[in-house]
């Protein structure tokens, strides 16, 4: 199996929605939970791809796209962009839910979106770089999410990006904090999101997870050994 780790181009666009929807139920497909692919991917992903696609990079095995990681260095840009791309989705949102295109657990979705979202979304740090990743199930163990974590953080840290958040799904024990904890991310807040509630017979979590690139963290370490050990074979 070959995997490799690379910049994103316009090409991967699709496989990156796919993958974003393949997987936006806790990790599963989103469908149960909400229906409009072409929705829920333009809200998770288009900013990244459309706007500053030079922060997003996206794993390979054997040539397929099976994950990627989409980050936002330009975080000022980013609300203006995200509140344009919002204005734009809403009406069809809106459209397509009055001519009776949207199920009972779509509907319930929306809802969640309207009253529980923004309280349920963890706090965040001011004037920090962001970034989220997903990769396809059956590719989870193949250490590429943490390859696709230590490209984006040699990347920022050569741009001048002093601090980085991811907003990660976790649950009540908490492994997945603590695999980000050994890399030095902090959590920075931690809350409930009941929108799997009538799905999942147990409690999932968003934590925020911050990393300071300004220090001298094992992450660091380990990424800048990477990209020696890349040239090296390179060269060889």
């Amino acid at each position: 199996m070959s995997t490799s780790v690379r910049p994103y181009s316009p090409a991967d666009r699709d496989a990156i929605r796919y993958i974003c929807c393949e997987t936006g139920f806790s990790g599963n497909p989103i469908d149960p939970l909400f229906s409009d692919r072409e929705v829920f991917a333009d809200f998770l992903t288009r900013y990244y791809t459309d706007w500053e696609p030079e922060s997003s990079w996206v794993a390979e095995v054997d040539g397929r796209v099976v994950g990627y990681l989409l980050a936002c260095a330009r975080y000022r840009y980013h609300k203006w962009a995200e509140f344009c791309i919002l204005a734009s989705l809403v009406p069809k949102v809106l459209w397509r839910l009055i001519r009776g295109r949207y199920d009972v657990p779509t509907k319930k979705y929306l809802h969640w979106c309207l009253t529980n979202g923004r309280k349920e979304t963890p706090a965040a740090p001011k004037q920090s770089a962001h970034f989220h990743f997903n990769i396809l199930p059956e590719y989870r163990n193949s250490g590429l999410g943490m390859q696709l974590v230590k490209t984006m953080v040699n990347n920022l840290r050569a741009r001048g990006v002093k601090q980085v958040y991811g907003q990660i799904q976790t649950f009540e024990d908490r492994r997945t904090e603590r695999v980000f904890n050994k890399y030095d991310f902090h959590t920075l807040d931690r809350r409930e999101v009941t929108k799997f509630q009538d799905y999942i017979g147990h409690k999932v979590y968003l934590s925020t997870m911050v990393l300071d690139l300004t220090g001298n963290s094992r992450l660091f370490r380990d990424a800048a050994y990477s990209v020696r050990t890349q040239d090296d074979a390179s060269a060889g």
